[in-house]
């Protein structure tokens, strides 16, 4: 088996089994990244040795800040087989300041496959019902190419509009909402000239675009008379909106939520289940190579408890990434895990509110 075929840590592992190979993979300097070979030598603690489980993984420091400046070169993996290679760039979106960089291979991509199998509990549209319209930013950002690979799952084509999200942001903080309302409406101009003349079924935009959608007749009417998925994700959105788009905008379609980023992958909506009806819903990370542990914001390596709130702390072990952790600028509520999805679940994501920290501004993106 080639090394570009060969995957060092599977999902059947045990926990500690999977922790323990990821450490082998990424701190042995025949498969690791310059970047945590070297990092090795630093730390107080040896990662072959020292860190068996996940919980060892709190011995990290959080090493994403420094992705805003280091030589992504850096960051590929030696194991990896560099005659096929497949290794892109991904920005993250900058809310939190400049952007960090992450590389990727081919590990997201297994985790959009897993994604494609849980849409289509949802009922989101298959192969051979329609194209899908990706509303939102493509390059650098990593979830223009998600979502048309998910399109290509289905053997279908994936329209774009693209928007930059980090000048809609900057004018939102400038308070220039005039301007943010006329960039919406350009998006919505190119959205319905493709919904005119496509055969689209599935469209992907973020919740400030839909309410747009739902606020224009002309688009409004064709996204009803011919799409019947809609995924959304990109801002937060409260329960009583999302009951509102589901039950009386879009009717007629699949609506299914998706919470990620950059730096830990997509966590798709789970099915609802009769458990889940005090929450609207409930997001599953890819198990088990990104974790979200939702965490007291003042002791950070404390999990709260079930059904209550804390601050994202996220976990990514793939063969292209590792991320020990790393606290993110959401708070959710810690939601049980259930037999078909094992990983914790995540609801009623909102921008984290700390005393004293500048107010996020999630923009249309």
């Amino acid at each position: 088996m080639s090394k570009d075929t060969f995957e060092p840590f599977t999902a059947d592992l045990p926990p500690d089994e999977f922790v323990q190979a990821a450490m082998e993979w990424h701190f042995s300097p025949a498969t690791g990244s310059p970047f945590w070979v070297k990092r090795a030598a630093e730390l107080p603690f040896d990662p072959l040795r020292d860190i068996r489980t996940w919980a060892d993984l709190d011995r990290f420091p959080d090493v994403s800040e420094e992705w805003r400046d280091i030589p992504v070169d850096a960051l590929v993996p030696a194991g990896v087989d560099r005659s096929t290679w497949d290794f892109q760039v991904f920005d993250s979106g900058g809310t939190t300041g400049r952007p960090k960089r992450i590389v990727e291979s081919r590990s997201r991509r297994a985790g959009v496959h897993w994604v494609s199998t849980v849409l289509d509990e949802h009922g989101v549209p298959g192969e051979g019902a329609g194209h899908w319209l990706h509303i939102g930013p493509t390059g650098p950002h990593i979830v223009g190419r998600s979502i048309g690979l998910l399109a290509q799952l289905r053997r279908t084509f994936c329209h774009y509009i693209d928007f930059d999200p980090r000048w809609v942001k900057q004018r939102a903080k400038q308070r220039q909402s005039e301007d943010v309302g006329r960039y919406v409406q350009h998006i919505l101009d190119q959205a319905r000239d493709i919904l005119r003349t496509q055969p689209v079924s599935v469209v992907f935009a973020t919740p400030p675009v839909l309410e747009a959608i739902a606020a224009r007749d002309d688009v409004l009417d064709l996204v009803r008379s011919r799409v019947r998925g809609i995924i959304w994700a990109g801002t937060s959105i409260d329960a009583e909106t999302l009951h509102l788009l589901e039950s009386e905008v879009f009717p007629d379609a699949a609506v299914v939520g998706l919470y990620g980023n950059t730096m830990m992958g997509i966590a798709p909506q789970r099915p609802r289940t009769p458990a889940d009806s005090t929450h609207s819903c409930v997001f599953v990370p890819y198990h088990p190579f990104s974790r979200v542990r939702l965490v007291d914001p003042e002791e950070t390596t404390r999990e709260v408890a079930y059904d209550e709130r804390g601050q994202a702390r996220i976990s990514l072990l793939s063969r292209d990434v590792l991320l020990p952790w790393t606290l993110e600028r959401d708070s959710a509520l810690r939601i049980e895990p259930t037999d078909a999805y094992p990983q914790d679940g995540v609801a009623d994501v909102r921008p984290l509110a700390a005393e004293g920290a500048p107010s996020v501004v999630e923009g249309v993106y």
